[in-house]
């Protein structure tokens, strides 16, 4: 998106210390900068993954995740990033969504969530939540639409050569 729109948005990665975090499969990502140094955001994409469990229950990182939904207007999960979303209290009495495998404990941490198992992704106005993995691709583009224009997600889905099999 950043290179084919004409808004040129900026996009980073943070982590909690600014140090390198290892995904689940072994990937390792290399932020851009620690959790205390990031300006003041348009976005905050938080992403799933087998992470969030414990972050669910870290009550300093809740407390950095509802801080900084004070000072961002838009806030979008990706996966099991609804979870710490959820354990933030962001998410009660709204619509969400979250990974198929997940439903259970989105709803074990606040019963108040509408959750819609069926969605791909869910926009209720400042907060964006999307189901599992590829999901997360639909909700990107329709962040782009939204923040910028339908014809430049179009062309960042062309880019991508993301193409969704009608389902069946």
């Amino acid at each position: 998106w950043a290179e084919l729109s004409p808004l040129r948005p900026q996009v980073l990665t943070f982590s909690r210390d600014g140090t390198p975090v290892r995904c689940a499969k072994g990937l390792r990502v290399f932020p851009d900068t620690s959790a205390d140094e990031v300006d003041p955001l348009h976005v905050l994409l938080y992403p799933g993954g087998a992470g969030t469990r414990a972050l669910a229950v870290d009550r300093e990182h809740l407390a950095w995740v509802r801080a900084m939904r004070a000072r961002t207007p838009l806030v979008a999960s990706v996966c099991t990033g609804a979870l710490v979303l959820a354990a933030a209290g962001l998410l009660g009495g709204r619509p969400a969504t979250t990974h198929a495998a997940a439903f259970d404990e989105l709803a074990a941490l606040d019963p108040s969530i509408l959750a819609d198992t069926s969605a791909r992704f869910v926009d209720d106005g400042d907060v964006i939540t999307s189901a599992g993995v590829s999901a997360g691709i639909d909700m990107a583009l329709h962040l782009v639409a939204r923040l910028e224009n339908p014809s430049t997600a179009l062309a960042v889905r062309k880019h991508i050569q993301y193409d969704p099999a009608p389902a069946g």
